[in-house]
């Protein structure tokens, strides 16, 4: 097992038939593990030895992944001085490449069994979370255009579209980085109701610059507004954020920024405000994100986000869902101002009340 002790031991030949599986893949935790462990082979496996994997991908961030994920901060994947085999069930044409074992009856079971994703992971080789998500990333419209402010016709413009509005919302946090996350959210919206995540910021601060963390934080957060030319921005103030807001707006002041300080305090289940955020506007697929949003740790929170589970992260999830509520629904109007009945109706028209009584 990959969890026995080995490292005493030497090899010629190593073996490391199916090392992920869920138990060993589902938290950015265990993942950690596994990867700790199988480096640990390489003190096992004498000067021209040979290790070989075999297995299929449990998890979008698999071990087997042909690329790095960089949202996580890999520069390369896991295996990347490996010779890759891949022999997915079906081919390019659709045909099984194993049809006395995998009919087409029997793939079709299959799918129907196990679900998509789960036929996509362990039977097409490709890196999926076999648990199916809420939230799906890849309902995102990725947009690589910059921010522009047109001075003359006094528009801002992102990705080469006219804006109509903009939020911001910031979900402080202080600490290690093991506990939650300070996230900052900035969204632009156009007038047919499409919104753009533009800045998704993970605030870091310098450990040792005499400077203490609020401050640090808050001088981040105004040097963005200013950049972005945001109008507002809303702090949400449960449990730290109380003091926040008077050192943000001291910070703007100072830098003579026009951006206006709000103070929010969140009272509903975190769970729901993010379904209710998320929910309608992927479904649409109205929710644009900049490139650089897929570098950071929020597209693995979508991925791996369950409702109702403390684990994991969803800082980023929450400021986003934040910045997104502050946001009107705005619809291009298709339809007539006055309307009118239906043929079909009857007594549509005008109704006389009947006043020929006697008191």
């Amino acid at each position: 097992g990959i969890g026995s002790n080995i490292t005493g031991s030497r090899a010629d030949l190593i073996l490391c038939d199916d090392v992920e599986v869920p138990l060993t893949c589902d938290s950015a935790e265990k993942r950690a593990e596994l990867r700790e462990r199988l480096l640990e082979l390489d003190y096992v496996l004498v000067p021209g030895g040979r290790q070989l994997y075999i297995g299929t991908p449990h998890n979008y961030y698999t071990i087997y992944a042909d690329g790095p994920r960089t949202d996580i901060g890999e520069e390369r994947a896991f295996l990347h001085d490996f010779t890759r085999l891949e022999l997915p069930v079906l081919d390019a044409g659709g045909q099984s490449v194993w049809p006395e074992r995998y009919g087409e009856g029997d793939i079709t079971r299959m799918k129907a069994h196990t679900g998509p994703n789960k036929f996509a992971s362990q039977m097409m080789l490709k890196p999926v979370n076999i648990a199916e998500g809420r939230l799906d990333p890849d309902l995102l419209r990725i947009y690589e255009g910059e921010f522009h402010y047109a001075k003359e016709l006094r528009q801002a413009h992102v990705g080469g579209r006219v804006m109509a509005s903009a939020s911001a919302w910031w979900d402080p946090a202080f600490g290690s980085a093991s506990g939650d996350r300070s996230v900052l959210a900035c969204l632009f919206a156009d007038d047919e109701g499409n919104s753009y995540l533009h800045r998704l910021e993970y605030l870091k601060i310098a450990e040792r610059s005499g400077e203490d963390e609020a401050t640090q934080q808050c001088r981040i957060v105004a040097g963005i507004a200013k950049e972005l030319m945001l109008p507002s921005l809303t702090v949400e103030t449960n449990g730290i954020g109380k003091f926040l807001p008077a050192i943000l707006r001291n910070e703007i002041a100072r830098a003579n920024i026009p951006c206006a300080v709000q103070e929010a305090s969140s009272s509903r289940a975190k769970d729901l405000r993010i379904l209710e955020a998320f929910d309608a506007v992927l479904a649409a697929r109205r929710l644009y994100a900049h490139k650089s949003v897929c570098e950071t740790p929020f597209m693995s929170e979508m991925r791996e986000w369950r409702p109702g589970t403390k684990r994991g992260h969803d800082d980023g999830l929450d400021a986003v869902a934040g910045a997104l509520s502050l946001q009107p629904v705005r619809l291009k109007k298709l339809y007539g101002a006055a309307g009118g009945p239906h043929r079909w109706m009857k007594n549509t028209g005008p109704h006389k009340a009947d006043i020929g009584f006697e008191v």
